[in-house]
């Protein structure tokens, strides 16, 4: 995985590290980096699509993902031996591709990584289709992917009218507000009259128009279909503010040459996660799962580096997660399956390719300023909001 460390030249008011920086990206679920309409392999294919969305898709079966005659989405990925992830593709720590050698990397990336090696036993064994916002369930829903993890929040709506199926939260956002820091502006008041640029067809422009009314700001929404788009416009100060989730923010002023301000004030919860399609539910058990063996190894204290330590630990549940015997009080010794259609090893592999859900948010998310102690993305033990059902 490739790691890049960007330099920040932005300053935070005061009292938004503890809410902004650590609830993550705010207009992210909603609001990504533009530009993918290419499908980006990270083997051979290169790719350069930011967080475009294909939702334009082709009708031929050549662009969809191949589905067993019973419908299984797992049995149909096993046996292509690949998984085809929705992603970003433009927003730096949760989603890029890497112009010189065409390799994806990010925080939903590694998510995507950790999938595949419960599925497939090869974190490496993935095609990332990059979307833009608008396309992101549509392309869902035709079967063009598999998995969709590319910063997008959950909502009713999405659970209901837009057929997906949304999986452990593995990102708590909020959205906020950025302005030059030459505005001297430090409160939502402050932006009364302002306009605010915002990407198009996201809750982000939703939650711009209900504060705007609902606290009598009148506030002005400057459209925008990418953040590509949207970007220059508000380096070039056609809008005073730019809203999207809170973590969104951060990745892109971390990346700007202009000092910015993240106001204080989070105006909505963005809780970002995996989604599936409705109507399969081995499958998205399979996701969630691997997903949340990140999160409780994490629990445990095991990570990629000391993982091999634990295989022959005390703890039978230590055991049985990582899917080695447990001897029980008969003195019969086997593993449990836990009949989620996985190697019983499913999350040892996970952790010793990918790592656990503190290395993956350090590795990406620390780089763009974003803080996991003491946030909402922290462990349960912690005060944060991480916590996973046993896996027994």
């Amino acid at each position: 995985m490739t790691r890049t460390v960007t330099t920040k030249r932005w300053k935070f008011a005061a009292g938004l590290a503890a809410v902004a920086l650590v609830a993550g990206a705010c207009g992210g679920d909603d609001d990504d980096a533009d530009d993918g309409d290419d499908d980006v392999a990270t083997d051979d294919s290169a790719a350069d699509s930011d967080d475009s969305s294909d939702d334009s898709g082709d009708d031929s079966t050549d662009d969809t993902v191949e589905v067993t005659q019973d419908g299984s989405v797992l049995a149909a990925v096993q046996d292509r031996g690949t998984l085809v992830c929705g992603g970003n593709n433009g927003l730096a720590g949760f989603g890029s591709i890497d112009a010189a050698t065409g390799e994806a990397s990010g925080f939903d990336i590694d998510f995507c990584r950790a999938l595949a090696a419960a599925v497939l036993g090869d974190s490496e064994a993935i095609e990332i289709k990059a979307l833009e916002a608008a396309e992101r369930f549509p392309t869902l829903q035709s079967g063009e992917i598999d998995v969709l993890i590319r910063n997008t929040t959950r909502t009713a709506s999405r659970d209901g009218a837009e057929q997906a199926t949304f999986l452990h939260t593995t990102f708590y956002d909020g959205q906020g507000f950025m302005v030059p820091a030459d505005t001297g502006f430090t409160t939502l008041e402050d932006l009364a009259g302002a306009t605010v640029c915002v990407q198009t067809g996201t809750t982000t422009l939703t939650n711009l128009n209900a504060v705007s009314t609902d606290r009598g700001l009148n506030m002005t929404a400057l459209e925008f279909e990418s953040n590509d788009q949207l970007n220059p416009a508000f380096q070039a100060g056609q809008c005073e503010a730019w809203t999207s989730d809170a973590s969104q923010l951060a990745s892109f002023a971390a990346g700007m040459e202009m000092e910015t301000t993240i106001l204080p004030e989070i105006i909505s919860k963005e809780p970002l996660g995996p989604a599936v399609a409705d109507g399969d539910s081995q499958w998205a058990q399979v996701v969630d799962w691997a997903t949340m063996a990140t999160i409780q190894a994490w629990e445990y204290g095991i990570d990629s580096t000391n993982v091999d330590d634990f295989l022959t630990s005390e703890d039978s549940n230590i055991l049985t997660f990582l899917g080695q015997p447990v001897t029980d009080a008969d003195g019969n010794e086997a593993v449990k399956d836990l009949g989620l259609g996985l190697p019983n090893d499913f999350a040892y592999q996970v952790i010793k390719q990918v790592g656990n859900y503190q290395e993956i948010f350090e590795a990406n998310l620390a780089p763009i300023g974003l803080t996991l102690e003491g946030s909402p993305n922290d462990l349960w033990t912690n005060g944060g909001l991480q916590y996973v059902p046993p896996f027994r």
